[in-house]
């Protein structure tokens, strides 16, 4: 059970507990009350906002509508009044860009093409408004004055900077620095930038808004002008500069770099001028039978001394004569190889500066055009060069085809270049230079036939033969014309192939080397080359076998062959010419060197008239001390006189033959001399103790010694 205590305060308890929540209760339904009051009097507050925004809206939608009707109203108002603007605008437009037309574009280029741009808008509008319109014909009049003004503008800048390119420059842009490994492009600036950027600009105007071509003809035409005026003042560089400075490039070049060596102009025609000298010399005083003298090149081991003195007197003063003539044919040469490269180089510069200007599909028309005046003139250049070749050759004058030797190699040498630059040409265009090439390799293969003909024909004149028995002036000539080929080897080679010689100097063909001359080989080429040389050579040892004959002492006519084959082994190893002819003769060198030592020992036999007289051939037999007949006392008296008479008419005549070859010569006096002298001295000593006469000395004439003396100056004109 619970204490009654314990029951009591638990009563209580629960007691307070109850009257506190019923106090709960009372203030929750008091706050009930409240807020459905509150409820109520905001249902009434919002039922009347709702009616009277229902009588609000009836009212201001109707005004809304109005006002929108009307804002639509301005706005097409407003537009109207713009469009009314724009289209007199157009009416205004002639006389608005009226000065500006008039005046043009030069100095202000955008506003003049924004101007245009206005004008071709009211042309645009009135033909697809108005095209009746009387204002029509007025803008386009004014547009195709507009235009007309842009043509010329872009005439007169390109006229007014558009300048020849400096020989300098071009000399600069076309030289190759050797030593260095990276070349330096020089830079052909044609027009400066400014004007440049204004040119582009109105090309490209005029050709998609002004529907002109016309401007590219006056491009092409003006352009046309200047590279052509380019090449002639390169041309007129050389005549002024080079035949008196010889300097052929730039001083610019020198003062590019201070450590950079001056640049170097291609290679030479070298010897060409000399060659041509002589070789003039030959045909006309050789071949048309007047009067002519030797002329060697200087040959390592030669006594030019030794020769006869009307020799070098004959052309001394020919050759000055002719030289001022050949020193301006090559600066001619020079000037022709040097504008042909720089004709691919102003070209290749043309063409990037008209990339810039003319539209791509009109490029390489507009590009054919423009080179055809400059390049027109070198080929008529070129083919001047070959008319005047073709009538020397009629004329005998065979130092014509030395012209045409360093200008086809250039030409063949740049081709490639040459072809790259005009492609895209007209076929004609393209065909031009080789055309010149063929022409060039014809008339040249035609001057090697017929100077090789001409070595055989010489004719044998008296007057034309050297009195000393030195060198002949056709073996002179025909080695320095042979050494003109050594030179351009493969240009002579690739120049006879041209024209399929190779039966005639019985070259076999490689089933590789055949079908066209272009496609035969270096190797084939070459082998027709010395083939070539061979035949040269030949012709002039036939040639001058028989001129020998025309010397009625026989001993001069072995010297003279001995002279001539001798000159002619010795400029074969000088030159490495032996090098070319041992390609398809083996045995050149010791066939030469056997035709020497033949005409030394057919020329020793000259001796033997004087030797003969020291023979035991009809010597007296006899003991010491017996006494001899009259008879065999006039016999060796015979030998004595012989032999003294023999000696001196021999010394006499050979004195004044040469042996240029001072090796030779010495060689053959030491030769003679022990022979002669060794004979005597024999004799002598055989004679010693005879008494054949009462005065010795007028038989016993000359000492040994003085007889080796007599043989050492023979071949010695100053002796």
């Amino acid at each position: 059970m619970i204490p009654t205590e314990d029951a009591s305060a638990r009563k209580r308890e629960i007691e307070d507990k109850l009257k506190q929540e019923q106090e709960t209760l009372s203030f929750i339904r008091e706050n009930l009350e409240k807020s459905d009051q509150l409820t109520n009097g905001m249902v009434s507050i919002l039922s009347s906002f709702e009616s009277r925004l229902m009588q609000l809206e009836n009212s201001i939608i109707p005004v809304h509508k109005q006002t929108e009707n009307l804002q639509r109203l301005q706005e097409n108002v407003d537009k109207t009044l713009s469009c009314m603007d724009h289209v007199i605008s157009y009416y205004h437009v002639a006389k608005d860009t009226d000065r500006i037309i008039r005046e043009g574009p030069t100095g202000r280029l955008d506003e003049y093409l924004a101007c245009i741009a206005k004008i071709q808008k009211a042309v645009d509008y009135f033909q697809d408004n108005n095209p009746d319109s009387p204002e029509l014909n007025t803008v386009k009049a004014r547009f195709d004055k507009g235009k007309e003004l842009l043509e010329a503008e872009f005439r007169s800048l390109l006229t007014r900077y558009s300048k020849p390119v400096p020989p300098i420059l071009i000399l600069d842009a076309i030289s190759v620095d050797e030593e260095l490994e990276v070349q330096e492009d020089v830079v052909l600036e044609h027009l400066p930038e400014a004007v440049l950027q204004d040119i582009i600009c109105i090309a490209g105007w005029l050709v998609e808004y002004g529907h002109n071509q016309d401007f590219m003809n006056v491009y092409f035409q003006i352009r046309s002008n200047q590279l052509d005026r380019s090449i002639k003042g390169l041309k007129d560089h050389f005549r002024k500069n080079s035949a008196s400075s010889g300097i052929l490039y730039s001083p610019a070049v020198q003062t590019k770099r201070k450590d950079t060596p001056t640049k170097k102009a291609p290679k030479r025609p070298g010897t060409i001028r000399k060659a041509q000298n002589l070789l003039k010399q030959y045909s006309q005083h050789g071949l048309d039978g007047k009067k002519g003298g030797s002329n060697l090149t200087p040959l390592e081991g030669y006594d030019h001394d030794l020769r006869v003195k009307h020799h070098s007197d004959a052309l001394t003063e020919k050759h000055g004569a002719a030289a001022g003539k050949d020193d301006v044919l090559d600066i001619e040469i020079d000037s022709y190889i040097h504008c042909i490269s720089a004709f691919v180089k102003l070209a290749q510069s043309e063409y990037v500066l008209l990339t810039e200007i003319i539209p791509e599909h009109h490029q390489k028309k507009t590009f054919d055009s423009l080179i055809q005046e400059a390049l027109d003139n070198l080929m008529l250049e070129g083919d001047n060069i070959v008319s005047a070749a073709r009538r020397a050759i009629m004329r005998h004058d065979y130092s014509a085809v030395l012209t045409i030797f360093p200008i086809l190699r250039h030409l063949k040498m740049n081709k490639s270049e040459f072809d790259a630059t005009l492609q895209g040409t007209a076929a004609s265009t393209k065909n031009k230079l080789p055309t010149l090439i063929t022409s060039m390799e014809t008339i040249g293969a035609k001057a090697l036939e017929e100077f090789a003909d001409s070595i055989k024909n010489d004719p044998d004149k008296e007057y034309n033969m050297p009195k000393d028995g030195t060198v002949h002036e056709l073996t002179s000539n025909a080695i320095l014309f042979l050494q003109q080929l050594l030179d351009f080897h493969e240009t002579a080679g690739a120049m006879l192939a041209s024209q399929v010689l190779g039966d005639t100097y019985n070259i076999p063909l490689d089933p590789r080397e055949t079908s066209s001359a272009s496609s035969y080989t270096s190797d084939f080429n070459k082998r027709l080359l010395s083939s070539y040389i061979c035949k040269v050579l030949g012709n002039l040892q036939l040639n001058l076998l028989s001129k020998s004959k025309v010397y009625e002492d026989s001993a001069l006519s072995s010297i003279f062959l001995h002279n001539n084959y001798n000159y002619i082994l010795k400029s074969l190893e000088k030159s490495e010419l032996i090098q070319l002819v041992t390609v398809t003769q083996k045995k050149a060198e010791s066939s030469y060197r056997e035709l020497i030592e033949q005409q030394i020992q057919m020329y020793q036999r000259s001796w033997l008239k004087v030797t003969e007289h020291l023979t035991d051939r009809n010597m007296p037999v006899f003991q010491p001390g017996t006494k001899l007949k009259d008879k065999e006392r006039q016999v060796i008296k015979d030998k004595f006189k012989g032999f003294n008479d023999g000696l001196d008419e021999l010394c006499k005549t050979q004195k004044g033959w040469a042996i240029p070859d001072k090796e030779q010569r010495d060689f053959i006096r030491q030769a003679q001399r022990k022979v002669v002298s060794d004979t005597y001295r024999a004799f002598l000593l055989r004679c010693a103790n005879i008494s054949f006469t009462k005065n010795p000395e007028k038989y016993h004439k000359y000492r040994p010694e003085e007889v080796e003396e007599m043989i050492e100056k023979l071949f010695d004109t100053s002796a």
